[in-house]
């Protein structure tokens, strides 16, 4: 039996569990604590910074990827070292762990970018923000996510503790008329699929809605925003599913904002919206199995967040709606938490979000 080891026992984790014992495939996790989110399959708990610990984990594994993005180079280089195929590896995974790397990286395959610039200094700092339009935005190249290391800004004072640990990354505010996503998986042999782009609502910098797809999407937004998810997974040679979040501009331009190489927040819609859903391409792909058809299942779908708690003692209100599925992701409850979701599909996209809605409104 083929052996998959993921390193990281969150929700996404968790959620590659069911796709990889449906496809004969024994998964294992290495876990930061115990009862994580992945614990039915957490054959190890350890922390992943620690080279010992992960090789250990590691032996008799087939392939090694992530429910994160943040384990460290010496860790995969010493998998690397033992001959371990790592999917995304170390190569790729350096432009989602660094964003001054994934810019410059970005611009090298002439991608379609917000202005940006490398800020050393206040100086640095104040001087881009007067050559755009005297607001922009800050962001600490490693460890943000979920809108943490992100600022808008008017001057450099406001980063100035940022400025002393190293460089910060630059970029122009965006006037954006709405956020995109387009989600592709690539798997080592170089096949590559990509599902019909879709649109996210973000709420407080964490991703709140998904629709899938992208309403009033014509031909062209379609074919660029899976012509520039397929490039930069080719050209960073990602392996798995990646994540290209996207703005659409008001003169109807698509920018790149970030990359996550994992399955992403943004495609959980596709759980079951679509005819193979993100986590069991994502064991397709970096275990090089023929990737799954990404066509929808119905004409539209959703899924909502929900946050701070998922009582059990409410779910005979979602029984009641059958159409919608409802995905807990056993974790504590916690103010502004994210420890579920729920996802609907149907021909009307109005009924679709309202059902969908209805249900992850009995949590909150």
């Amino acid at each position: 039996m083929t052996v998959l080891g993921v390193i990281g026992g969150g929700q996404l984790a968790r959620m590659m569990i069911g796709p990889a014992v449906e496809l004969g495939v024994d998964i294992r996790v290495l876990a930061e604590v115990e009862g994580s989110s992945a614990r039915a399959a957490a054959t190890a708990v350890g922390d992943y910074r620690d080279v010992d610990t992960v090789l250990a984990f590691a032996e008799g594994v087939d392939a090694i990827t992530f429910d994160h993005e943040h384990v460290p180079a010496p860790v995969l280089a010493a998998l690397a070292q033992r001959g371990i195929p790592v999917h995304p590896g170390a190569h790729a995974l350096q432009f989602a762990q660094d964003k001054l790397l994934m810019r410059e990286r970005l611009a090298e395959l002439g991608l379609p970018m917000p202005v940006w610039a490398r800020a050393e200094s206040a100086a640095d700092v104040d001087a881009f923000i007067s050559e755009n339009g005297g607001r922009a935005v800050a962001k600490t190249p490693r460890g943000g996510y979920d809108g943490k290391g992100v600022r808008v800004i008017s001057a450099a004072s406001e980063i100035q503790e940022w400025l002393e640990s190293g460089p910060v990354l630059m970029e122009e505010l965006v006037d954006f008329t709405r956020e995109l996503a387009s989600l592709v998986a690539r798997r080592p042999s170089g096949e590559v699929r990509a599902w019909p782009v879709v649109e996210t609502v973000q709420k407080g910098g964490v991703c709140s809605e998904v629709v899938l797809p992208a309403p009033h999407a014509n031909s062209r937004l379609i074919e660029v925003a899976a012509d520039i998810a397929v490039r930069v997974a080719e050209g960073i040679d990602v392996t798995g599913v990646l994540a290209v979040e996207m703005f659409e501009t008001v003169d109807e331009r698509i920018i790149i904002n970030e990359l996550a190489m994992r399955p992403h927040n943004s495609g959980h819609v596709t759980m079951e919206g679509s005819v193979t859903g993100q986590f069991e391409q994502h064991v397709r792909a970096v275990l090089d199995l023929p990737l799954g058809s990404t066509e929808s299942r119905a004409e539209w779908s959703a899924m909502i967040n929900v946050f701070g708690a998922m009582d059990v003692s409410r779910y005979e209100f979602a029984a009641k709606h059958p159409d919608v599925k409802l995905h807990n992701y056993g974790k504590e409850p916690r103010l502004g938490r994210k420890v579920g979701h729920v996802t609907t599909s149907g021909s009307d996209l109005a009924q679709v979000l309202a059902d969908a809605r209805a249900v992850a409104a009995v949590f909150e």
